[in-house]
């Protein structure tokens, strides 16, 4: 007897396709919205277009510990949706299949997917968050060579300004110069021209040039005439400033990987501070984790509508209590990393309140004849909506005329 029977391939098929569509359909929207901000700030900052997609990169991790979770269920949900409105899940459960043993294979995705998670959130979404923060500094900081900006005045090392009004080829090459050089006699050189490009020197990597073209020099010095140099081609010498090198991993509790977590939390020589910290963030990663265990009874749960109804409630409500329970989780987290509540109460206390929750759901609709999840609340929308439609055709209709009789 194979594993996999007919009916559990076919669920497969049912489940994969919109779990994918879902998963990339919430990781793009993520992304989309985190683009606009690091676009806005990359140009602030005067930075190359480049690095916003670095930053995007390492934030994927972090916006697949939601993602992740959310195609799963709504994949399962979809799968057996289908299945009801179908009448194919009533062909299943009158040959005598249960909705657990229906829920096999859902169940092998959701370990897959599990394993998946636990790896994203224990190391490899710390590791992507450093690189992050690096990025991020390196970015202010001009490493990136992002500390001339268009249209500003920019200083360096005290003694030089310098100005561009455009910038071409992701800052190659620099359009409308001015720079004010002073060295310490007194002696100011006013310097314009109409390009310029910078030039690395092999022996010299901490000074650059800027080979300016088309200009002219101002000297004034102190008790002199000033002078006008007119050039074709002029190289100004800069030197860089130097950068701090970004500080070692592990300045936030979610930079740290999961053992190291671990081994802080429990660690009577940390800091009270950093000890709380890191058992919230430990807590916080295992329950985003664990939580997906109970996903695929939750799609089931609200993925069947009630009799002759193709409502879709179901998907509303678990898009809303899975986005819901994660603001929960990340609420907690904050807070117990602040010391305000105990870890395990903050972030294990809600996990309970919705498991129980979940295996209610669950049991109402697997083991209690014709029971509904959520059937309150499809009475509810259904009684509004009708309401809603019976305004409609009244204002349709327009006013009640009065009759011949009432006119007399």
């Amino acid at each position: 007897m194979n594993f996999l029977s007919a009916i559990d391939r076919y669920i497969f098929r049912l489940v994969l396709m919109p779990m994918l569509a879902i998963f990339l359909l919430a990781a793009s929207l993520l992304v989309l919205d985190k683009m606009l901000r690091l676009f806005d700030f990359v140009a602030t900052e005067g930075g190359p277009v480049g690095v916003v997609f670095k930053m995007l990169a390492n934030m994927l991790p972090e916006y697949a510990s939601l993602a992740i979770p959310l195609g799963l269920m709504v994949g399962i949900l979809l799968a057996f949706r289908k299945l009801a409105t179908s009448s194919e899940l009533d062909v299943m459960r009158a040959v005598g299949l249960s909705y657990t043993r229906m829920l096999r294979v859902p169940y092998l995705i959701t370990l897959v997917l599990v394993g998946l998670n636990f790896a994203n959130v224990g190391y490899l979404q710390p590791l992507a968050r450093y690189a992050y923060e690096e990025l991020n500094y390196e970015l202010k900081s001009g490493a990136l060579g992002a500390s001339i900006k268009v249209g500003e005045f920019t200083s360096l090392k005290d003694r030089i300004a310098l100005r561009i009004d455009e910038s071409r080829d992701n800052g190659r090459r620099l359009m409308g110069i001015f720079a004010r050089v002073a060295n310490s006699k007194g002696q100011v050189l006013s310097i314009s021209a109409r390009e310029g490009r910078f030039l690395a020197l092999r022996g010299s990597p901490d000074t650059i040039i800027l080979r300016l073209e088309q200009g002219q020099i101002i000297q004034d010095e102190p008790g002199q005439k000033s002078r006008v140099l007119t050039f074709t081609r002029h190289d100004l010498p800069i030197e860089l400033p130097q950068v701090e090198k970004f500080r070692q991993r592990g300045g936030a509790a979610r930079e740290y990987l999961l053992p190291e977590l671990m081994k802080l939390g429990w660690n009577d020589q940390m800091p009270e501070q950093g000890r709380v910290s890191s058992q919230a963030n430990f807590s916080y990663r295992l329950v985003e984790v664990v939580m997906m265990l109970l996903l695929p009874l939750l799609a089931v749960a609200l993925a069947i509508p009630p009799k002759r109804s193709t409502s879709a409630l179901g998907l509303f409500v678990s898009i809303v209590m899975i986005v819901a329970y994660h603001k929960v989780n990340q609420y907690a987290n904050d807070v117990a990393s602040l010391g305000r509540i105990n870890p395990v109460l903050g972030l294990w206390g809600p996990f309970a309140v919705f498991s129980l929750l979940i295996l209610w759901m669950y049991w109402r609709v697997a083991y209690v004849p014709g029971g509904q999840a959520i059937g309150w609340l499809e009475k509810a929308v259904d009684v509004v909506a009708k309401r809603f439609k019976s305004l409609l055709r009244r204002n349709r209709r327009g006013p009640i005329l009065p009759t011949p009789v009432d006119q007399t």
